[in-house]
């Protein structure tokens, strides 16, 4: 894959946005030496885009992301590939699915009963110092996994649910390195591959909720499941013994 087709823009990456453009100029990003802008913009999308779930669907466009303020895997990844592609680092994405039960916790009640078993899940790779490095741990916020993390302090083992799929709670890895980061790698399922842009990918793997279904979530559901999120990060998290698997 030519690596000049991953800084162009697309009509999802739509980095030339004028809140995009004016987020650059703000934390002067394009000044920076490229490592220290790439951290930051790292954890940019990790922290001050806090976990959610967007009103709109996956293939939101990333000014759309940015204006809204939260995010999940697929739409932060979207918001990362913007960012990195307006300071001229190469990137694409990588397309999975993951096993619902680790959104156990997470997501709750009717819209988990709702929930496809296996979930489109996407992750940046980013051509980084002369590698490519994957980066999905950047889609839970510190604060949230701090609390899933104070519920079960003595978790050095795998963990599945509230969002995590991890080898180790407690040190998973998602700090800023340069190489790669993971938080839900452990509940991949299905592989799709690798695609130039998030266009690519979602017109062959669209994630739009009809009918229904899709009315529900954008008037109702994804309100209170933002909520719920809220509340894990602010009050803690309620038991639930299935997640932590001793082994």
């Amino acid at each position: 894959m030519d690596l000049t087709t991953l800084l162009a823009p697309s009509r999802i990456l739509d980095f030339n946005s004028p809140n995009i453009q004016s987020l650059i100029k703000q934390r002067r990003w394009k000044e920076m030496p490229q490592e220290q802008a790439a951290k930051e913009i790292y954890n940019f999308c990790r922290n001050e885009i806090p976990f959610g779930y967007n009103a709109q669907a996956d293939d939101m466009k990333a000014s759309a992301v940015l204006s809204e303020g939260l995010g999940h895997c697929n739409t932060k990844s979207t918001l990362l590939m913007a960012l990195f592609r307006a300071i001229e680092i190469p990137c694409r994405l990588h397309g999975f699915t993951i096993d619902k039960k680790l959104q156990k916790g997470a997501i709750t009640g009717l819209v988990y009963w709702l929930a496809p078993n296996e979930i489109v899940h996407t992750w940046v790779e980013a051509f980084y110092q002369d590698n490519w490095i994957s980066l999905e741990g950047l889609i839970l916020d510190e604060a949230y996994l701090k609390s899933v993390q104070k519920k079960y302090p003595d978790c050095h083992h795998p963990f599945l649910g509230y969002a995590v799929a991890t080898q180790d709670l407690q040190n998973p890895n998602v700090e800023w390195t340069g190489k790669s980061t993971f938080i839900q790698s452990e509940g991949i399922k299905q592989r799709f591959g690798i695609f130039a842009t998030p266009d690519e990918f979602y017109a062959k793997h669209p994630t739009n909720l009809k009918g229904i279904k899709g009315w529900l979530y954008r008037h109702y559901f994804y309100k209170k499941m933002n909520a719920h999120i809220a509340q894990i990060r602010n009050d803690g998290v309620p038991g639930l013994q299935s997640c932590c698997d001793p082994k």
